[in-house]
């Protein structure tokens, strides 16, 4: 009758006591163990003691001490709650599908009120290290067993989750199982750069070798040389084209145009501003400045585009230039010379998109955490590769035009540049500038400051999806590759 032994995180004496003692009671629980950074006593669990709850050696432990047939793993450092017959609906899911590993939605409790938490299914482009799984995960017990990795203190976790996409399915029950405590109570806006900060750093080169370690035993892994652009096959009547696409930034768009109109350059460069019928104020702003012929103002025929159908709109413009450079409406370029420096990387690296860096800012142009966003995981061996765990290349990006043409912007407003991106560093070169050009401001209209969950699940399944293309495109070609020769 035993089929779980559990494996639940110390979050606290009283509250993990009285989980165990909940657990034990189940007719299919075998086991309970609790994981913690010393050795307690606590009545009717075994204790596993580990320093990091996400290592490797703290998963084989686990993986040791599972006897049963499955393991309900539950590591978060917030109390959590099954549900009623929780236990009993992850097994009849596990056994009727032969899942790997199966997750479900929950209840989260922030500042003591309770709401509702789905999640979104696992795509085989779900490499993300931050996906979300709920606070339980019900594996298959061969599947832990059979892991084995390398030492990593921040990394195991992921390692094992990545291993058992690649030994069966991850299944996603879409019903609340459990409750868990949200401590941490940030708008989406500001959690979205943790990544980054010079903390996560030790913890982003481990999942970083993890990945790439992933992607070569799936056939997906690339590997330089990657092809170089000559830019002399066409001809262009400017250099270098900003492409602004905006909808009712009334507040902002001035302050966009003149950054660009500051540029000081060798060569020539227009401003292309793509304004999808907007309604505040913004469209009389422009055509004041079209007036004076200092940009080209664009409303488009078409009225259902998002901001990549806006980009196609500038892209495709006959005013367009050798080079397409992003700039959003909330931004500014950092100074003067943002233009040059980027026109003059494609020179230097023959490369078919370059990506800067920015300094985040507030409406004041102050700066605020985590600061400058450089994206230096970004390695022209291994960046590429890298791109498909992390959800952001950086910015400003700028493309060589007829590469963009020919790949075009997905007519989408989140994640369009992330998915041309992606294409792009399958096949070309990809130029970095690690130095802040761009100046990322932050206010409350930003269209990612505070986002809900229904909103948060559908930008994360577009970037996964467009992560599970790439990823079946690299595999195509690689053996391809491997067909020929």
């Amino acid at each position: 009758m035993y089929t779980v032994d559990c494996f639940i995180s110390l979050t606290g004496y009283e509250e993990t006591a009285k989980l165990v003692s909940e657990l034990k009671s189940h007719k299919l629980v075998n086991e309970v163990y609790a994981v913690a950074p010393e050795k307690v006593d606590i009545e009717g669990a075994e204790v596993i003691v580990a320093e990091h709850l996400f290592a490797t050696s703290t998963i084989l432990q686990i993986a040791k001490s599972t006897n049963a047939p499955y393991a309900l793993i539950a590591l978060q450092n917030t109390p959590f709650e099954p549900g009623r017959f929780a236990i009993d609906r992850f097994t009849r899911v596990a056994e009727d599908s032969s899942a790997s590993m199966v997750y479900a939605a929950y209840r989260e409790i922030k500042n003591s009120r309770e709401a509702f938490y789905p999640l979104i299914d696992y795509q085989h482009g779900s490499l993300r290290d931050d996906f979300n799984f709920g606070p339980v995960q019900f594996y298959r017990s061969d599947v832990l067993k059979s892991f084995t990795e390398d030492e990593y203190r921040h990394a195991g976790y992921y390692s094992l989750r990545l291993h058992a996409s690649r030994q069966g399915t991850l299944v996603y029950i879409p019903e609340f199982l459990s409750a868990m405590v949200e401590s941490d109570l940030r708008k989406t806006g500001e959690k979205q750069f943790d990544y980054v900060s010079a903390a996560a750093r030790e913890k982003q080169i481990e999942m970083e070798k993890v990945c790439t370690r992933h992607l070569g035993k799936i056939g997906a892994l690339l590997s330089p040389p990657f092809a170089e652009v000559d830019f002399h096959e066409h001809d262009f009547p400017v250099e270098a084209s900003v492409i602004i696409p905006v909808r009712n930034r009334e507040k902002t768009i001035r302050d966009a145009v003149e950054s660009v109109l500051r540029q000081k350059t060798a060569f020539p460069f227009n401003l292309i501003v793509v304004d999808n019928y907007s309604t505040d104020g913004t469209t009389e702003i422009l055509k004041a400045y079209a007036g004076e012929g200092k940009l080209v103002h664009i409303i488009p025929e078409r009225k259902d585009l998002g901001i990549g159908g806006c980009w196609n709109e500038g892209l495709f413009h006959e005013k367009c230039g050798r080079f397409a450079i992003q700039l959003d409406s909330d931004d500014l370029y950092a100074g003067e010379s943002t233009l040059q420096v980027i026109v003059d990387k494609f020179y230097e690296e023959k490369c078919a998109m370059v990506i800067g860096s920015y300094r985040m800012t507030n409406f004041k142009l102050e700066e605020i955490p985590p600061g400058i966003i450089d994206h230096r995981e970004w390695t022209p061996d291994n960046g590429s590769n890298n791109a498909l765990r992390i959800n952001g290349l950086g910015a400003p990006r700028a493309f060589y035009t007829p590469v963009l043409r020919e790949i075009k912007v997905p007519n989408v407003s989140y994640g369009e540049d992330y998915a041309v991106g992606l294409a792009i560093s399958r096949t070309w070169k990809i130029g970095r500038i690690y130095e802040p050009v761009y100046l990322c401001r932050r206010w409350d209209d930003n269209t990612d400051a505070s986002l809900d969950i229904g909103k948060l699940n559908l930008h994360n399944h577009y970037k996964d999806k467009v992560r599970t293309i790439e990823l079946l495109a690299r595999q195509k070609m690689l053996a391809n590759r491997q067909v020929g020769g």
